[in-house]
């Protein structure tokens, strides 16, 4: 029988890589789906408040109904890039992607926290404030408070590609810059949920720096796997 080359599969990198993008994706078309329609700041008054989630409970419904494709999907991204700085940080001893994944997974955890207050709003909004107002200040202390681990991940996953040579240096920098943002918003919560204002940017900002981010590492990834020396096999 004779043989010929076939190519193989794609890696778990490359498959990392693509959930990046498209967990990158997910989340911008979420915002773009929930930010025109009203969805308050953090921080804003409880009748701004009561009146969103009274009347847009369809954009609220579709915005969530996007999240936890998107949990997956981070969660993919970051074991593809375990697979990927693993080996070579083993070999160091060091786990600066284990640190990264672990910060995509608190991450997800703590915005599924945010997104089930979202939801449990649009039940109370139209007829019980107390319930309201406490479920919307949980909702802003989860939703500040998750710059923490997207800091996390940033770093983590920011050093452990450079330290290996996977990215290169301003990729590096904006994922750190992307961190502090994000681990100063976190910190700075008690006074970003009471204030807003110019300290809401610091979030924001953070959060813009950290989609590029993530679209940049996935095509880092998907780079890595097709650059991989053999990626051809046999088959009979």
């Amino acid at each position: 029988m004779t043989s010929k080359p076939k190519l193989a599969a794609p890696a778990f990198t490359r498959i990392g890589g693509l959930a990046a993008i498209a967990f990158a994706a997910l989340i911008v078309l979420a915002n773009v789906i929930m930010i025109p329609a009203g969805l308050p700041l953090t921080g804003a008054d409880i009748g701004e408040v009561t009146a969103f989630f009274a009347t847009e409970r369809l954009a609220v419904g579709i915005g969530s109904a996007l999240t936890p494709a998107a949990w997956i999907l981070a969660t993919l991204f970051g074991a593809g890039a375990l697979a990927a700085l693993w080996r070579l940080e083993r070999g160091r001893r060091e786990a600066w992607s284990l640190a990264g994944l672990a910060g995509l997974v608190l991450q997800n955890v703590t915005f599924a926290g945010v997104v089930a207050a979202r939801l449990a709003l649009t039940s109370t909004a139209s007829h019980d404030r107390s319930a309201t107002t406490a479920l919307w200040a949980l909702h802003d202390a989860l939703f500040t408070l998750n710059g923490t681990f997207l800091a996390l991940a940033l770093v983590g996953l920011s050093i452990g590609g450079r330290r290996t040579g996977l990215i290169p240096p301003w990729h590096g920098v904006l994922g750190l810059v992307a961190a502090a943002l994000q681990f100063s918003s976190a910190t700075l919560a008690y006074w970003v949920i009471g204030n807003g204002g110019v300290l809401g940017l610091l979030g924001l900002l953070g959060w813009l720096m950290w989609v590029v981010w993530l679209v940049a590492y996935g095509a880092v990834l998907i780079r890595h796997d097709l650059e991989t020396p053999g990626r051809v096999r046999i088959a009979v």
